[in-house]
């Protein structure tokens, strides 16, 4: 397994300004590649898809190569891949189309963990269909959603269940395949937030047991979109509202207007970057996923124990991320200090970590920091051992000006 970090690096023209991304979260900087394969969309003929001319058939090709680039990043089947403008677009759209099938007296669940783009939508659909909206607390020391979290707000009148497959605010991986064991058990699809996961861990859809997955390529290293992963068979079930000529088609049925093709041009090529990730590694697009994102994995690892030991070294910082299986993000609060000042006085030395709840209200609500959340730090596949040094140096001279 080899994960050359300055080769990667290399490819990042954004580096170039000298920066210390840690606002990897919120998203990603770009890769030539992707840059290119966006250009390249552009450059060449584009037209709405189809088989005569040049530019349709170059619009079919993005388009069916990039559900295919999803379906192998995901482990999903290509006609259960759904794009959207958003993750956030794509929750209000299905939670829409899924409130049809809600009855008074059924339950949605959401969890105080989640980011708001996965609980709002299912309490303002819940709220028009006339149903209960049931919630599952996490443990704000340990940072833990655990499964028995979810059966204790479960019944037989729950219909969904939404749950975050990592949270963007903390960092902490819920044990999704029990969630979704039980709330099946129950009679409830899931719909999992997987934005942050994607970015950190290799998704298989099917082992994890959702029902619906969405995530954001713009959060691992491709444009800003929304991408959504389903079962087929399950698609067929749900009739969103459309327009009348458009397709019925799915997973064309919920892609509402003309795609983004450029977009997902770079979707495609942002994938094929992932899978590049271990230089040792062969065989199919999947295969070569699987190697990148454990090289990957045991590259951000180790900086995070480098973090988290320098960290533990300074006085008067809190860090809020603690459960036992969590991505490379950290919140921090300082005591006495403003996190926003903190920001401020690392922004001035060319280190990028932001404050703020990161739209995860409930999250940082439970933490006891209201509103106002923390200082958010994350890890990015470009992330290298002296944007650590500068982060943790640039802490020490705050906590001491």
């Amino acid at each position: 397994m080899t994960y050359d970090i300055d080769a990667i690096r290399a490819q990042f023209p954004a580096l170039a300004a000298g920066i210390a991304h840690f606002d990897g979260p919120g998203g990603s900087q770009t890769p030539r590649p992707v840059i290119q394969a966006i250009t390249d969309a552009l450059s060449l003929p584009l037209s709405n898809r189809g088989h005569r001319v040049a530019g349709e058939r170059n619009a079919e090709t993005i388009v069916t190569g990039s559900r295919r680039a999803m379906a192998d990043l995901l482990a999903a089947d290509p006609a259960g891949i759904v794009f959207g403008r958003s993750a956030t677009q794509l929750a209000y759209d299905f939670s829409r189309v899924l409130a049809r099938t809600w009855s008074p007296g059924d339950e949605v669940v959401v969890t105080r963990l989640d980011h708001d783009s996965n609980i709002r939508p299912w309490i303002q659909a819940a709220a028009r269909a006339g149903i209960a909206v049931r919630w599952a607390d996490f443990d704000p020391v340990t940072g833990e959603l655990t499964p028995d979290d979810i059966a204790a707000v479960l019944s037989e009148r729950t219909r969904l269940v939404a749950v975050t497959a990592a949270s963007n605010l903390i960092g902490t991986r819920p044990r999704i395949a029990e969630i979704s064991r039980l709330a099946h058990e129950a009679g409830a699809l899931t719909y999992v937030d997987g934005v942050h996961y994607t970015a950190h861990s290799l998704v298989d859809v099917a082992q994890l047991g959702a029902d619906f997955f969405t995530c954001s390529p713009y959060k691992f290293l491709g444009p800003h979109h929304g991408v959504l992963a389903a079962r087929p068979e399950l698609l067929e079930t749900l009739y969103p509202d459309k327009l009348l000529p458009s397709t019925n088609t799915v997973p064309e049925r919920f892609e509402l207007g003309t795609l983004p093709y450029e977009f997902l041009a770079g979707t495609r090529a942002a994938v094929d970057f992932l899978a590049g990730f271990d230089t040792d590694a062969e065989g199919t697009r999947r295969e070569r996923l699987a190697a990148g994102f454990a090289a990957l994995e045991e590259h951000e690892e180790a900086l995070r124990a480098r973090m988290d030991k320098e960290l533990s070294t300074l006085d008067g910082v809190r860090v809020h991320s603690n459960a036992a299986d969590r991505t490379p993000t950290l919140l921090l609060t300082f005591d006495g200090r403003s996190t926003t000042d903190a920001y401020a006085f690392l922004a001035d030395r060319g280190v990028h970590a932001p404050s703020g709840s990161f739209y995860a209200i409930e999250a940082s609500r439970k933490l006891g920091l209201g509103d106002t959340g923390g200082l958010r730090v994350g890890l990015a596949p470009y992330t290298h051992a002296g944007d650590v040094d500068r982060l943790v140096e640039g802490l020490a001279d705050f906590l001491r000006s």
